[in-house]
């Protein structure tokens, strides 16, 4: 099914110090979105509230609201391991479980569920490794720890990973800031494969990637340390980058500031 986000007043705190306000938008299905800004903007806060990854830190709270097809995620009785599991998220530097093999990592999400059939996993396994584009390169040594394969490998087997739950989201905090450049278009020859698949939201530093791979972008920024980050702009991404409404967009994406 189809999965759009829609952001409503959202606004995140870390204890007292309010880290982003207000964001109104939506993110459209079966797109890629990509969140832009100078650092400490609010961008990787704001995708961390997609999944109630946020929540976790001690004193860090939302108010607003995320809705999930219609379903308010912060709702009353909602179950944020079922969020998370729905909302899959893919972090900045590849994390494979050191002390897994291949075959143990993708599988990790689904025993957590309950899932022991082993003909199951092994369908599931190569089915998210070539998702992940990954199975060609190691479906002979599955057995192998996970920790051992590249960083461009150990980043597609965390995709595989997260994708064999089967979420309906994909969430992308910077995945390739730790990745050489030939890993790096990998990943993002990945990421348009897997758009057909999954809602997908990137944060990312890099204009040519969310140039690249993205349909939408939103620009968040802040007026001076200490305020909170704020949305400035979100729009089709060709228009972000070739005609965006607010200067500071421009000023931004021409790379005139941040």
């Amino acid at each position: 099914m189809a999965t759009r986000i829609d952001v409503n007043g959202l606004t995140a705190y870390y204890g007292k110090f309010k880290a982003v306000a207000d964001v109104n938008l939506t993110i459209e299905p079966k797109n890629v979105t990509a969140f832009i800004g100078p650092s400490g903007c609010g961008k990787s806060t704001v995708l961390r509230t997609l999944n109630r990854m946020h929540e976790v830190l001690p004193g860090a709270r939302v108010e607003g609201r995320v809705l999930l097809d219609g379903e308010d995620l912060y709702g009353a009785g909602m179950d944020p391991v079922n969020v998370r599991r729905t909302v899959g998220m893919v972090f900045q530097r590849p994390n494979p479980f050191p002390t897994m093999s291949i075959y143990e990592n993708v599988i990790a999400g689904l025993k957590l569920n309950g899932v022991r059939k082993k003909a199951l996993l092994d369908e599931r396994v190569e089915e998210s490794l070539r998702g992940a584009n990954l199975w060609e390169e190691v479906k002979d040594r599955l057995g192998r720890p996970g920790a051992g394969l590249s960083g461009g490998q150990q980043q597609r087997l965390c995709i595989a990973r997260a994708i064999a739950v089967e979420p309906q989201v994909l969430l992308m905090d910077e995945p390739c800031s730790a990745l050489d450049p030939i890993s790096t278009l990998a990943i993002e020859d990945l990421i348009t494969k897997l758009k057909s698949s999954f809602t997908i939201v990137i944060v990312t530093h890099n204009m040519q990637q969310a140039s690249r791979v993205s349909d939408a972008t939103a620009f968040f920024s802040l007026e001076k340390t200490g305020d909170p980050g704020r949305l400035v702009e979100f729009d089709k991404t060709s228009k972000i980058f070739s005609n965006p409404t607010e200067k500071r967009t421009e000023d931004y994406v021409s790379g005139r500031f941040g």
